[in-house]
């Protein structure tokens, strides 16, 4: 009986720490007019789920959530502008495609589709290559998408299993400020880590002088 409630409380403990960092994302997010609090937020959020999977379980969350946010406000809404151009122009070229005629939308619609996949992709990686690896902006964007394409079957499952959660949350929307973002963020920085420790043997032969940075990255 003793195991049964330790076990109990801990998952109600996690329960809890899960629906406050998810809180926390919503909040800081508005406190940055959206616009520009959604980048950091989620840098932040990303940065204490990749703790969490490393078994760095005490971490104060809010003082982790506060430092971030501040420390990587500039840097992650430059990398967020860059991602809102990326989308503009696939947003132009759908909006060419829809104005042909019907036999040649098709035509167009293929290359169309290929050229958007790679951003689709880097959106999966970005974040878990932001918080594990200190880079410039352009090359977190490069190495999100060749790192997805290298994987391309945890991609896949990636999507698979973050499409799913986003259909619960849709048929159960109460449950959306609580374990919406913190959810898909688990999932993401799972897939991210696995391929990390993949690669990560490979890159330590060629770079022996890597050292890990302080704070949420490590240099690639």
């Amino acid at each position: 009986m003793h195991n049964a409630l330790g076990k109990l409380f801990t998952i109600c403990e996690w329960i809890m720490k899960l629906a406050y960092v998810n809180l926390l994302w919503l909040l800081f997010t508005v406190a940055g007019l959206i616009v520009f609090g959604f980048m950091p937020a989620t840098v932040s959020l990303f940065t204490i789920v990749r703790k969490w999977q490393m078994n760095q379980t005490e971490v104060p969350v809010w003082d982790t959530f506060l430092s971030i946010y501040k420390k990587e406000f500039t840097k992650s809404n430059l990398l967020g502008f860059m991602l809102v151009i990326w989308a503009g122009f696939l947003l132009l070229d759908l909006h060419f495609v829809h104005g042909l005629e019907r036999s040649l939308q098709l035509v167009f619609f293929v290359p169309l589709l290929i050229i958007s996949v790679p951003y689709f992709i880097t959106l999966m990686y970005l974040f878990p290559v932001y918080v594990h690896y200190d880079l410039r902006v352009t090359e977190y964007i490069k190495n999100s998408c060749f790192l997805g394409i290298l994987n391309l079957h945890i991609t896949i499952i990636l999507a698979a299993s973050a499409g799913s959660i986003i259909f619960l949350l849709l048929y159960s929307p109460a449950f959306i400020p609580f374990f919406s973002a913190i959810s898909i963020t688990w999932i993401l920085m799972y897939g991210g880590m696995y391929c990390f420790k993949k690669i990560e043997p490979r890159q330590n032969q060629r770079q022996p002088e890597l050292t890990r940075h302080t704070g949420i990255s490590r240099h690639i």
